[in-house]
């Protein structure tokens, strides 16, 4: 699924939609909460930020401010001014097509085609959501910026393996499946240690890991982008590190690929 690096990708990619003021809203509304449209048309977009996965979108309205929050779900992308700043995640089609949008809007000061929204999201499984106010206060620390004292409170009691605290969001926010691998990887973590039986080196390794590796990635601009290639990851291929073959296996039902070697 998107995940930090991408509706981090999309943030920088909205911004430019700052200023505009909504003209008009159309959204899917299986996946959308009640009243999403009177809310936001007339309203002028005052910031674009991130939470975790989440992309949010502030909107500054004649009674005060209201904030949108795009959930991508498995598959969903975002594209801002007819332009997909990611062409294709990793793990979806890169197909576009207008039946999968879930949500489309229109600024005042848009210079194109009447049909071209300033802003859509386009889902293939209806699996994200729009959200009007979400509260996100129950997120943990922001992955690319977490810090080692940061991480040792969060994982602080927490007995599940070590793949299974990093994918909850109350943990820290913003990593999935395959960053979660990336990060270990780095760290040289295995997947399956218990998150109260790391030591403190453990522990700064991989917050080190998370604003270290997680920026390399982002930079190169797409989706993922680690070092554990689709192509490595499918077959299990030999570890970029030191050549020994990958192991595939689960990890609280999650596919997970890892080095035996090195992550220890």
């Amino acid at each position: 699924m998107p995940e930090g690096l991408e509706a981090e990708i999309w943030r920088v990619a909205a911004s430019p939609l700052v200023g505009r003021t909504v003209s008009d809203v159309w959204v899917d509304e299986r996946v959308a909460s009640v009243g999403l449209r009177d809310a936001v048309v007339g309203a002028e977009i005052a910031g674009v930020d991130r939470v975790g996965k989440v992309l949010v979108v502030e909107m500054q309205t004649s009674t005060g401010r209201t904030k949108l929050g795009l959930h991508f779900g498995m598959t969903g992308r975002l594209v801002v001014d007819g332009d997909a700043a990611i062409e294709r995640l990793e793990y979806a089609s890169g197909a576009d097509r207008p039946s999968w949008d879930r949500l489309r809007l229109w600024t005042e000061r848009d210079h194109r085609p009447a049909d071209v929204p300033s802003l859509r999201l386009n889902d293939p499984r209806r699996l994200g959501r729009i959200s009007l106010d979400a509260d996100l206060t129950q997120l943990g620390p922001d992955a690319l910026t977490l810090t080692s004292a940061e991480l040792r409170r969060r994982l602080s009691g927490r007995r599940v393996a070590i793949k299974t605290a990093l994918l909850d969001q109350s943990v820290v926010a913003g990593l999935g499946n395959l960053c979660v691998d990336e990060v270990l990887w780095t760290a040289g973590i295995a997947p399956h240690r218990p998150s109260d039986r790391l030591d403190a080196a453990e522990v700064t390794a991989i917050a080190r890991a998370c604003r270290r590796r997680l920026p390399v990635m982002l930079r190169r601009g797409g989706s993922t982008m680690g070092e554990l290639t689709p192509e490595l990851r499918r077959v299990a291929g030999d570890c970029p590190l030191d050549g020994t073959p990958l192991t595939r296996s689960k990890v609280g039902g999650r596919t997970t690929v890892w080095c035996p070697h090195h992550q220890l």
